[in-house]
C-alpha cells in the first residue's frame, strides 16, 4: 500500500510539474515573435505564481517523491533504473537548468521596467524560453520513465489463454 502511494504522489507531483513546463514550451514560438516590452510585460504578470509558492511546492514534492520511491524500488531492477532515470532529470531540470541558467534570468528580468529593457533583451529571452522547453523534456523524460517503471511492473490483466477460453465458453452456449 505504501508503495502504490508513493508510486501515485510522485506520478501526480511529475505530471502536475510538466504541465507548467509543457505551458512554457507551448507558448514558446507566439513569445519569440514578441517585441521587447510585451515580452517582459507578459513575464512579468503571467508566471509569477509558477515560482514560489505553488511550482516550488510541486517541484520539491515531485524530486523528494521520486527519491522516496527510489528507495522503495532498489531491489527491482527495471523499476529501480526507470525511478532513478527520472530522479536524474528532475534533479538536473532543477539544479542545473532552473538555478543555473532560469534563476539569474528570473532576476535580472526582475529588475526591468519597460523603459529600461536593455539592448541584448533578445539573448535574455532565447535563454529563459530554450531552457523552459529543456526543462519540458526532462519533465516529459521523468514521467515518461516512472510510467514505463509500473507498467514493466503491472501483470497482464489477461491470461495467455484468455482468447481460447473465450471462444471456448461461446462455443458452448
Amino acid at each position: 500500500m505504501v508503495l502504490r502511494t508513493v508510486r501515485f504522489i510522485t506520478l501526480l507531483l511529475t505530471a502536475l510539474l510538466m504541465g507548467t513546463t509543457l505551458c512554457h514550451t507551448m507558448e514558446l514560438p507566439a513569445k519569440m515573435l514578441y517585441n521587447a516590452e510585451l515580452w517582459a510585460t507578459v513575464n512579468k504578470s503571467l508566471y509569477w505564481v509558477f515560482a514560489f509558492p505553488v511550482g516550488a511546492i510541486i517541484e520539491m514534492g515531485a524530486i523528494l517523491s521520486t527519491i522516496v520511491l527510489a528507495f522503495l524500488v532498489r531491489k527491482h531492477r527495471p523499476a529501480f533504473r526507470l525511478t532513478l532515470i527520472a530522479t536524474l532529470c528532475l534533479v538536473v531540470a532543477f539544479f542545473v537548468i532552473w538555478i543555473g541558467f532560469i534563476a539569474p534570468m528570473n532576476a535580472q528580468i526582475g529588475q526591468w521596467t519597460v523603459g529600461s529593457l536593455p539592448a541584448d533583451w533578445t539573448q535574455v529571452r532565447n535563454q529563459w524560453e530554450y531552457s523552459h522547453a529543456t526543462r519540458f523534456l526532462l519533465h516529459l523524460i521523468a514521467f515518461s520513465a516512472l510510467l514505463l517503471s509500473i507498467l514493466r511492473e503491472t501483470p497482464t490483466i489477461y491470461p495467455r489463454n484468455h482468447v481460447a477460453s473465450e471462444t471456448a465458453h461461446l462455443t458452448r452456449r
